[in-house]
């Protein structure tokens, strides 16, 4: 149990994605494509950064203390890797591997949300899309997509850029030379299930219009 300041910082952006559990599942209907989340929180263990790495487990996070994190014995620590982290991609090899086997064209799609104030500064974008090496082509071509859509601010690697930090996506994609895109999506848009069913037809809308364009 990781002991936090408040019961309330377990609903904010330190702890989980918020709306994105239920996006990822109405996309998955939208595209008819499987949808793997990982049900523990980053402050646990964050499974989207490599496991050595000190920040997978935060002391601090957005200026809050994470207690239960402090100070942590290498022996808990090793124990959520073991029983978090590895079956967490563990389960993305075996969902890639079992499609590669089948001759099934895949495109590797990491969803997540961001705060829309983040140290008294606003975030301007709705969606971010998120890219760095290999195969950019989809990632690219779903920017575009969503560009053209009335009314949506796109952010071009904003406001993370994909980097040696992430994991998720330069360990399952680049390894396979799969195409690939990280989104981020503006959390006070995907809160509800009304926003999430909009941006779930948006997204799918421009990844079909991003698949037209590439060879996979």
């Amino acid at each position: 149990m990781v002991a936090l300041q408040g019961p309330e910082d377990r609903d904010r952006h330190i702890a989980l994605d918020i709306g994105v559990e239920g996006l990822g599942q109405v996309l998955a209907r939208e595209l008819d494509c499987p949808f793997l989340r990982q049900i523990y929180s980053r402050l646990v263990i964050d499974c989207n950064r490599h496991s050595e790495r000190a920040d997978a487990v935060p002391e601090i996070s957005d200026r809050t203390y994470i207690p239960g994190n402090m100070n942590l014995p290498d022996s808990v620590r090793r124990a959520r890797i073991e029983s978090i982290h590895v079956p967490y991609h563990a389960a993305i090899s075996r969902m890639l591997d079992d499609r590669q086997h089948q001759g099934r064209a895949t495109v590797l799609v990491s969803l997540h949300s961001f705060t829309p104030i983040l140290n008294g500064s606003a975030r301007p974008w709705d969606v971010g899309i998120l890219y760095w090496r290999g195969r950019t082509d989809f990632a690219l071509g779903l920017r575009d997509a969503l560009a053209r859509q009335t009314g949506i601010v796109v952010g071009d690697n904003v406001p993370y850029a994909m980097d040696e930090t992430d994991y998720t996506v330069p360990y399952h994609a680049f390894s396979r030379a799969l195409p690939y895109v990280e989104i981020e999506v503006k959390q006070s848009l995907i809160g509800d299930p009304q926003g999430q069913a909009v941006w779930a037809a948006r997204l799918g809308t421009a990844a079909r219009e991003a698949l037209d364009r590439i060879a996979l």
